[in-house]
């Protein structure tokens, strides 16, 4: 309620108080001419007053006597005399004990009581110190005031009821006392450009939708289940890769055009795509639990500025290390541990898809695949880092990041142990510019051909806070996608889809990535740009592929 009635409340007390005080006592004492008691207490309240100016009796370093002593009221501000007479001439409504009134905030009930409180306690004490004290003709004469005002006081009392409706109402409507409702809608408007790209791409619009039931039963914890849908797709580079033009509906399917982790995870169909439970012990420590898709980005921090799907970079590559995203992570634990001020140790456990909550052979949450790993973090105010490691095994996933080339994923070879470093930092400059970036690092190792591949990945992130307009964003992303520098042996190589003499990716492709975010406002914002691929799926004799996007974010 303290909201709508608005953060002019205290002043607007201030003044009926005032009012209520002087027109009280000098109304009262128009009613005769003659002297009679409620002239005596304004003559008292004045000589108090002319006390407390030469020191007598007052400690002017514990309490405040002159509206002068507070720091926040000016002789400008609409209430200033009200507040002066009830300050100097009435020793009630002083304001707080750092010599603050804070006159623009709401004030709450117990507030509201405790300053009438002092006022009533001030005319107990100024109506007890009359010689004769208070006459039936002094109370008749407070009543026919009081009746004289029962108008303003039943209207006042009617807003307030009708106040408290509403928000009796408002609580009675809310979806819930624990829960609250959380819905993120993207959609994708893009087309590819150029020598390839044109023929195997047409306009088109996509979208992914979330829904987040966020409850806690502490204050301190979170229970978060997430329902998802999605009709996104892979743009098609037209890429050759093996040396081979593949087939429309695969060629250029690289994993360089992904939008977001959750491309091609469905269609249209609604799955629950985050369960965690997440609850701190004590001050440094917070567990987290998940029971569906997950990954280190759901326990730690990224660092880079970019990683929101719908505020941040427009594809999945510009918005993190690729490293952190081991396809396939399916339940696991996880905790934060708060070293010192803004350095924590993060670590968690993963199984991956299909394996933790099943009993077989090679299968459950410690014999199937998994993912394991620590990154230390700091968050400092301008600086931020991140040293990751992941130990990961998957029987047929290799080390695929969901970016990068074919090759890079280490897929083909049977089971695979992969072994990923990273390093992400931050820095801001200023509030209109921060500069990033990232190196990832994959020594992977392949069980059945017994063969050893080498990934590397790299970034460099410029963002560009209030660009133009407060609210809006800007960002700019050039860097490597995942590169197989290396194998160890020709059978390997073979296996995961080279061709014959090859034993890395051909050559060197780039990632330039711009966008610009138009926060139209709280909810809604448009975000125009693009993204250009030089050598798709590390290969030069593959042409230079440019996508266009538009992406719309409703964030309630």
């Amino acid at each position: 309620m303290n909201r709508l009635l608005g953060n002019a409340l205290p002043l607007s007390i201030a003044v009926l108080m005032n009012g209520w005080l002087i027109s009280s006592i000098s109304q009262a004492a128009e009613i005769s001419e003659d002297a009679n008691s409620l002239e005596q207490i304004v003559q008292y309240s004045e000589s108090l007053n002319s006390a407390s100016e030469t020191g007598e009796d007052s400690d002017s370093s514990e309490q405040v006597t002159s509206v002068s002593q507070l720091r926040d009221v000016q002789p400008t501000d609409w209430a200033f005399q009200a507040l002066q007479s009830l300050v100097e001439r009435y020793g009630c409504i002083e304001g707080y004990p750092d010599r603050t009134y804070r006159g623009n905030r709401a004030m709450t009930r117990y507030e509201f009581a405790a300053g009438l409180n002092s006022c009533l306690d001030r005319i107990q004490e100024l109506i007890a110190a009359l010689p004769q004290g208070v006459s039936k003709e002094d109370l008749d004469r407070l009543r026919k005031l009081q009746e004289e005002f029962t108008s303003e006081l039943a209207n006042l009392r009617g807003r307030v009821d009708a106040l408290e409706a509403r928000v009796n109402k408002v609580e009675a409507q809310q979806f819930s006392t624990t829960t609250k409702l959380g819905v993120e809608v993207i959609t994708y408007i893009s087309d590819a450009f150029g020598e390839r790209a044109d023929d195997v791409n047409q306009t088109t619009l996509g979208y992914r939708t979330r829904i987040d039931f966020n409850t806690s039963f502490t204050g301190k914890d979170r229970l978060r289940t997430r329902l998802q849908a999605t009709n996104l797709r892979l743009i098609n580079t037209g890429a050759i890769y093996g040396g081979v033009f593949g087939p429309p509906e695969t060629a250029g399917e690289t994993g360089e055009t992904r939008f977001v982790p959750s491309t091609l995870s469905g269609n249209n169909n609604v799955t629950i795509n985050q369960l965690q439970y997440r609850f701190p012990i004590g001050d440094r420590l917070k567990i987290f639990i998940d029971a569906a898709s997950t990954d280190p980005t759901y326990v730690t921090d990224t660092i880079i500025p970019f990683i929101d799907t719908a505020t941040g970079a427009l594809t999945n590559f510009g918005q993190v290390n690729p490293v952190y995203f081991p396809i396939g992570n399916q339940a696991g634990v996880g905790a934060n541990v708060l070293i010192t001020k803004g350095l924590s140790l993060d670590f968690a456990y993963f199984g991956e898809s299909g394996t933790p909550n099943l009993p077989g052979n090679k299968q459950g949450w410690f014999n199937g695949g998994y993912s394991a790993w620590a990154q230390l973090t700091y968050l400092g105010e301008r600086l931020k880092f991140g040293l990751l490691y992941l130990n990961s095994y998957s029987p047929e996933f290799g080390v695929d990041t969901l970016a990068g080339s074919n090759a890079a994923k280490v897929i083909g070879a049977g089971p695979v142990v992969g072994n990923s470093y990273g390093f992400q930092a931050n820095y801001r400059f200023s509030k209109g510019f921060e500069l990033g970036g990232w190196v990832g690092y994959t020594a992977a190792r392949a069980l059945d051909v017994k063969g050893d591949a080498e990934v590397l990945n790299y970034a460099a992130t410029f963002a560009f806070p209030d660009l133009l307009k407060k609210g809006n964003y800007g960002g700019i992303v050039f860097g490597m996608q995942p590169k197989l520098i290396s194998t160890s042996n020709a059978a390997l190589a073979a296996a995961i889809g080279l061709p014959e003499g090859r034993r890395s990716d051909r050559d060197t492709g780039f990632h330039i990535e711009a966008f610009y975010r138009i926060q139209l406002n709280d909810y809604i914002s448009i975000t125009p740009g693009f993204l250009w691929l030089t050598a798709p799926n590390h290969d030069a004799r593959n042409p230079d592929a440019v996508i266009a996007v538009i992406r719309t974010a409703f964030v309630f």
